[in-house]
């Protein structure tokens, strides 16, 4: 299998470039972070790859298939969007039972159990569903319907703690026992690090960055002491971010260092993704 290549992906709406020439690829049966801030370019390339938006350039294919308005190669892929696009008269019971009519692998008993784990009334419409519900509601739909690519477009927004927590464990859970594409786009950066294999960064339309996570947190480091010991160990240093609690310091440092060369009494842990991210996206 190829998996989704993205290929020069240009979008504009007016006068905003909101994709600038994006090539990229999904490879399959890995967890993806789409990370970058509000109006980065996220949503919209998902769009794009699940035909609901077309781009002024570029082309994407799914599994070598060109997907825009391609039916064998949509199949392959489901887009969980902050949109709500089933009709509002509709239960979740019912919405079940049309998605087994979309996607033929759709598990119809898995969606049940998953909702009676969270709580969820499927005989609610879904019109009258919370913010956090309707997250809910969708969530077990992106779990149960079984494409190979399934694509989560801010899938916790509205989720108290334990919900989250529900979701990233059901979701290593099944990845682990049936591999799968997941592409998070999410804000809750330090939440989502400790699942995603591969991260990717996108700042006003152009993709910063595309590695894997393990390579990316090697590229840094966090140190922790006085605020005399860190003062004085990070002179040479590229600090991206400086965080002080009464006498004590910690400081994120980009670069390569040598444990044994560390100081007494300085700690040091592994870099912080959500400060990398900071620091990469900052408008300065």
């Amino acid at each position: 299998m190829n998996g989704i290549e993205v290929n020069n992906i240009t979008k504009r709406f007016g006068d905003t470039l909101a994709l600038n020439q994006v090539s990229l690829k999904f490879e399959p049966n890995k967890i993806y972070g789409l990370l970058g801030r509000n109006g980065a370019g996220k949503s919209t390339l998902l769009n794009i790859i699940t035909n609901r938006l077309f781009p002024d350039e570029g082309d994407i294919k799914i599994e070598g298939l060109a997907s825009v308005e391609n039916d064998e190669a949509q199949k392959k892929v489901y887009l969980m969007s902050e949109k709500n696009l089933y009709p509002d008269s509709m239960s979740c019971r019912e919405v079940f039972k049309w998605s087994l009519m979309f996607y033929p692998n759709f598990d119809l008993e898995y969606a049940k159990e998953l909702a009676k784990q969270f709580g969820l009334d499927i005989n609610k419409k879904v019109k009258t569903l919370s913010t956090g519900f309707s997250s809910i509601f969708k969530i077990v739909i992106a779990l149960s319907v079984n494409t190979p690519y399934v694509l989560f477009d801010e899938p916790v927004l509205g989720l108290d703690a334990n919900h989250r927590e529900m979701f990233y464990k059901l979701l290593i859970k099944k990845y682990s026992h049936s591999p799968f594409t997941a592409i998070i786009s999410t804000h809750l950066i330090e939440e989502v690090a400790m699942i995603l294999e591969n991260v990717m960064i996108i700042k006003n339309g152009d993709l910063l960055i595309n590695e894997s996570c393990e390579t990316l947190l090697k590229s840094g480091y966090s140190v922790s002491g006085t605020a005399k010991q860190i003062d004085d160990f990070i002179l040479d240093k590229e600090v991206i971010s400086i965080d002080a609690l009464g006498g004590l310091k910690t400081a994120t440092i980009i670069g390569a260092v040598d444990k044994s060369t560390l100081p007494l009494g300085i700690e040091m842990t592994g870099l912080d993704l959500q400060k990398f991210f900071i620091k990469l996206t900052n408008e300065e």
